[in-house]
């Protein structure tokens, strides 16, 4: 009987042993990359605080607000005053009267330290020259055109125009033209005299003007 061959050598045992291959070092790391310095800390803006912002809230802070006038006071606020009533024709409108004869005024509203003419003026009257004493004014002409003469020369005034003058300004007003005029007269303090200069031209009764 025939024996089973040789089994074959093991093929692990039959290979040439395999050389380990060198495994090469790892490179050296870059260098760390410094971090940027770090930005200087903003110095902060100056703060100016107010009243308020010291107080804080508004609504609770009543005592340091200026409670609205009721009166003017000032000569800009007594010219927003002509200007209110100029621009409100239903205060004045319906009791302007014209008079060939003699001068019409009317006093239309009196207040703590002035008070508001209102007066018409037909083709050819005047107030003759004079000075309000010791009383500032405002000349608001409400209708018509009004002529002023003054020492220094002639100014005419249409209507919207106003006029400011301090105490002791003389001045002559007259209606040159041929149609009605009106003016709004404010006087502060309230008008207590208005001496008339002996070389007035005009002979007229002492109205305010």
């Amino acid at each position: 009987m025939n024996s089973a061959p040789a089994s074959s050598a093991a093929p692990a045992a039959a290979s040439a042993a395999v050389p380990a291959t060198a495994v090469p070092a790892p490179a050296t790391a870059p260098a760390a990359v410094p971090a940027p310095a770090a930005a200087p800390a903003a110095v902060p803006a100056a703060v100016v605080e107010s009243d308020l912002q010291i107080a804080g809230d508004i609504l609770a802070v009543q005592h340091l607000l200026q409670p609205a006038r009721e009166h003017p006071v000032t000569v800009a606020e007594f010219a927003g005053l002509a200007r209110s009533i100029a621009e409100d024709r239903a205060s004045w409108e319906h009791l302007v009267q014209y008079d060939a004869t003699t001068r019409w005024y009317h006093r239309l509203r009196t207040g703590p330290g002035y008070e508001v003419w209102l007066l018409s003026w037909v083709p050819g009257q005047g107030s003759g020259l004079h000075d309000h004493g010791s009383s500032s004014g405002i000349l608001t002409v409400l209708d018509g055109e009004l002529t002023e003469h003054t020492p220094r020369g002639r100014l005419s005034h249409r209507a919207g125009s106003q006029r400011v003058f301090a105490p002791g300004y003389a001045h002559e007003v007259v209606n040159d033209t041929l149609d009605g005029a009106v003016s709004l007269h404010v006087y502060f303090p309230g008008l207590t005299e208005m001496p008339m200069h002996s070389c007035s031209p005009a002979r007229e009764e002492h109205a305010p003007a």
